[in-house]
Formats: structure tokens, sequence, C-alpha cells
């Protein structure tokens, strides 16, 4: 099963966007920092559009966070991207399988409690946190900061 990388690629997105390091935030110059397509950094900026953490106008390369970092949390950015369950049952086992059903059933109940603490979590991290610890990063690793263009 395939990974998903939505919610970091959202996150790096409204990073560069609080940071504005280009003069250029179009989805193709988003997209090459992120080593993606063009689409996909529009189809994720359409999400955060939808959830209100991002305002842009339409043919204009200046999205704009809705929010200020303190007041965007990770749980938020997760929600309007990727709210897929961290963890999930198989569905597909033996429906005449008693044991099997019930150890599914059983997992359940542990995984709704992960989900829950975790996004609790995510909740009390903050983008400004984040963006805190990336200019701590780039304080003590100064050669980071290069920007492709």
């Amino acid at each position: 099963m395939k990974k998903s990388v939505r919610l970091s690629n959202a996150v790096h997105l409204m990073t560069l966007i609080a940071l504005n390091p280009f003069d250029n935030l179009s989805s193709q110059r988003i997209a090459k920092s992120i080593n993606t397509n063009p689409s996909f950094i529009r189809q994720i900026m359409s999400q955060l559009k939808a959830a209100d953490l991002l305002t842009s106008v339409k043919g204009h390369a200046e999205p704009k966070l809705a929010k200020a970092p303190d007041q965007i949390s990770l749980c938020d950015i997760y929600k309007a991207v990727d709210d897929t369950r961290l963890l999930n049952i198989d569905t597909q086992i033996d429906p005449s399988c008693g044991p099997g059903q019930n150890i599914q059933l059983s997992l359940a109940t542990y995984y709704d409690q992960i989900q829950e603490t975790a996004e609790q979590q995510m909740q009390s991290i903050k983008l400004a946190d984040i963006i805190q610890q990336y200019q701590q990063r780039l304080a003590i690793q100064p050669e980071l900061s290069h920007y492709q263009n």
C-alpha cells in the first residue's frame, strides 16, 4: 500500500507561502520545491482553500495563509487534505470466520483510540511551531537556506 504524503506536502506548501522565499509562488514554482507536478499542488491548494486555510486569486501567483501560522494546527491541515485513518482494519477477511471478525473488531477499538490520540497531538502542533523549528534548523545549517529558482 502506498503511503500518503499529502499532509507533508501541504505543510511544505503552507510553509513556503508563510515565508514567501520566492518572487513567484505559482503552483509550478511550489511544485518544483516539493518535486511534484503543478496539478497536484493546485489540488492541495484547492482543498486548503475549501478549509479556509488559504486564500488566492485565480490567475495570480500570490497565495496567502487565511490565518496566522499560530492559528493553524497540523490537524487542521490534515483534515483538509488527507483525512484518512492512520490505521485501518482488514475488511477483506472471510465473513464466516468468527475469530477473524472478532480480531478485526477488537483492533478497531484500539485503532480508534490511536486515531483520537494522534489527532489531539496534531491539534497542539501549530504551523508556527513547524516554521520555528525550520528556522532553527537553518540557523544551525545555513547552507540549507539555498532555494532553487
